[in-house]
């Protein structure tokens, strides 16, 4: 067989990368855990009809079908789902007699997408995905709920560069230009798109394309004027009255509940800003999918802005119903491979040894191998990682062994004649009496260790 052909934007990670991703999923699945929300899996498939349901996706998905498919359609008509929302909105209203609400649940899968491969985009990748869905209605503090959460989990991520979460409300968007006079409905989705594309265009590019959709000059102007409000606090409510003038809440019902319900998220999550931490009321803000009614997320990473958005979503008041129930919620969802492939394969980082092993338990001789397995089954038995070398070198080389794996000790077993155990930190050289039914390496010997690659 010939060396086979990588394929692209599908990613595979060498041992020391995957333990970062790893280590990045452990964190989210604790934090996310922490805050009461219930891990789900849904299935990788999904009918044709659901996940089309929303929008015009046909160009992403993967359709299924079998070898010898005789179908006119050429397909199944299953495809792969091409992100972990519409799999959810379908599963809540399969197993919503069985579920509690307000149901807090977060997954964390591999998803699928036919497009073409660049920076951050894959064709497979891993999202991580949580949402608070209600029955009938749900509070507006669920968004600051999901909103913490999700900073919360990211501010533990401590080798990620700095982060801005930015911030938006569908309703101050649409009660604004209520207040402009654009109300109807294909002009005020359309306007959206435009203002949306706000982060890869000039804003003269905005204008000519929001004058092309129907607006007057003036109110282009004033569109793109609110577009270029972004506060790191609820100053942002003061710039809004100032564009729109101080009677605009009056004019707008819908534009002053959005103020309120976007100044009550900036103050619920004040308290996790930090230099490396930072929330933003940013106008420009307003997600290109339709179903979104209320609040909106946007992430962007500190030197790596071409990536886009690293972690998104928002409020959709009726994205799953069933003609009699509606199950509105707020969900937001993290781009794992997104974030962690650029940064393993841009900068290095990766895990100070390629093994999950903190103790690599040395031979003397073949014969000696049920000994040794034996020190090793004590270690585990208290939760320590560590592996029998695989096969009676000299000492030398089996300390280059562990070397070469970053694996941080070596230990020694007792002799037949009722010598010491001893364990060797191979970094220091610092080598010591041990007992395998009670020593235990220091806390952050115990796993791999996330570094940059200049610090290895």
């Amino acid at each position: 067989m010939s060396k086979p052909t990588p394929l692209s934007g599908f990613p595979e990670l060498l041992p020391e990368q995957r333990a970062v991703e790893q280590q990045v999923l452990d964190t989210l699945r604790e934090v996310f855990e922490l805050h009461g929300f219930g891990g789900i899996e849904t299935r990788a498939v999904e009918p044709l009809d659901v996940l089309l349901r929303k929008g015009d996706t046909a160009k992403e998905v993967y359709l299924l079908r079998r070898l010898h498919e005789t179908a006119e359609e050429g397909h199944a008509g299953f495809g792969l789902h091409f992100d972990l929302t519409v799999p959810f909105a379908r599963y809540v209203l399969e197993h919503a007699g069985h579920l509690d609400f307000p149901f807090r649940r977060h997954q964390i899968q591999k998803v699928w997408r036919g497009e073409r491969p660049q920076d951050g985009r894959f064709r497979e990748f891993t999202q991580a995905d949580i949402d608070v869905v209600g029955r009938d209605v749900l509070p507006a503090h669920h968004d600051v709920e999901v909103t913490r959460v999700m900073v919360d989990a990211l501010r533990r991520l401590d080798f990620l560069p700095g982060f801005t979460l930015q911030v938006n409300n569908r309703k101050l968007v649409v009660g604004a230009y209520a207040a402009l006079g654009i109300t109807e409905p294909a002009l005020v989705d359309e306007v959206m798109r435009q203002v949306d594309k706000l982060d890869k265009l000039p804003a003269d590019a905005v204008r000519d394309a929001l004058v092309g959709a129907g607006l007057d000059g003036p109110t282009a102007d004033t569109v793109l004027a609110l577009a270029a409000i972004a506060t790191p606090d609820t100053s942002f409510t003061a710039e809004v009255a100032r564009v729109l003038g101080d009677d605009a809440r009056e004019r707008s019902p819908l534009l002053a509940e959005g103020l309120d319900e976007l100044a009550a998220l900036l103050a619920g999550v004040a308290d996790l800003v930090d230099d490396r931490t930072r929330v933003v009321a940013d106008l420009s803000i307003a997600r290109g999918l339709d179903y979104y009614t209320g609040t909106v997320f946007e992430t962007r990473l500190d030197g790596f802005e071409s990536l886009g958005s690293i972690c998104s979503g928002g409020r959709y008041d009726a994205l799953a119903t069933d003609g009699r129930t509606t199950y509105p919620g707020v969900g937001i969802s993290f781009g794992v491979s997104r974030v962690v492939v650029p940064l393993v394969t841009r900068t290095g980082l990766r895990t100070d040894r390629s093994v999950p092993s903190a103790v690599l338990v040395a031979l003397t001789d073949e014969a000696s191998r049920p000994a040794s397995d034996a020190v090793a089954a004590a270690l585990r038995a208290r939760g320590v990682p560590c592996e029998v070398v695989a096969s009676a070198q000299r000492f030398g080389k089996q300390i280059r062994y562990a070397e070469r794996r970053g694996i941080p000790y070596v230990w020694f077993p007792a002799d037949a004649e009722g010598g010491t155990h001893q364990v060797k930190d191979i970094r220091s050289g610092d080598q010591q009496d041990a007992d395998p039914a009670t020593w235990t390496p220091p806390t952050e010997d115990l796993r791999p260790r996330v570094q940059a690659k200049e610090q290895q």
